[in-house]
């Protein structure tokens, strides 16, 4: 039995400023399929097209042409809003900046997207303690950013975007901000994040980094492909 990929892009294009003279093809006729539980990084230089690409599998744009279809849901069917629920309910995202709030403890920082969606606060509080137990840090948890060493706060970041249970988690040039040693520590929680069934899409200018996922494409000029 086929099973269907989370992410399928097909034919996908985007264009800022169509038909003017400052026209840019930010992507070009992208076909790409992401499994369930898979590993994937995209790496490409500046202005390549990959944080375009984040931006439409994020849900965060819309493409000119073509299709996404994001667990089972086609994009082109919704409205802002309901793109806005998908994302909430099924993509985490992680930046290379924190984006943290210094005067919150970890705790808080992880619990806030729910928060502002209703949860009651003793279950917030559970769902964000299992969250900062699952990338190692249950005993910082009270503990403010400042108090935290760059690789612990990226840590936080990425409770905060797997808080809602999301199956995909978009990472942003994650290690950047990072010494080596710590980005491998951040790679390395990435890889039991999928044995766990997310899926992971790594967006990096770095082939050394996108070497650790499980399969790495390369995007130059708005064009997809995979690498050998």
């Amino acid at each position: 039995m086929n099973v269907a990929p989370v992410i399928h892009l097909q034919a996908l294009s985007k264009i800022y400023g169509e038909g003017s003279a400052a026209e840019v093809q930010a992507l070009r006729e992208v076909n790409l399929d992401i499994a369930r539980g898979e590993f994937v990084a995209i790496v490409g230089p500046s202005g390549s097209g990959k944080s375009t690409l984040m931006n439409v599998i994020g849900c965060l744009d819309a493409p000119s042409r073509g299709s996404y279809v994001c667990d089972g849901v086609d994009i082109a069917t919704l409205d802002a809003a309901e793109r806005a629920e998908l994302r909430r309910a099924k993509i985490g995202f992680v930046f290379q900046s924190f984006h943290l709030l210094p005067r919150m403890s970890a705790l808080d920082n992880v619990i806030l997207p729910l928060i502002y969606a209703g949860v009651p606060s003793e279950q917030r509080r559970n769902l964000g303690l299992a969250a900062l137990t699952s990338v190692g840090l249950a005993e910082r948890a009270h503990h403010r950013p400042s108090e935290l060493s760059g690789g612990q706060q990226q840590r936080v970041a990425i409770a905060r975007a797997l808080i809602n249970d999301p199956p995909i988690l978009l990472a942003d040039e994650p290690t950047g901000a990072l010494d080596s040693r710590t980005g491998a520590e951040i790679l390395t929680l990435f890889h039991r994040l999928r044995d766990d069934g997310h899926t992971v899409v790594l967006i990096t200018h770095d082939p050394q980094v996108a070497q650790h996922a499980d399969r790495m494409l390369e995007i130059h000029d708005g064009v997809l492909k995979e690498t050998a």
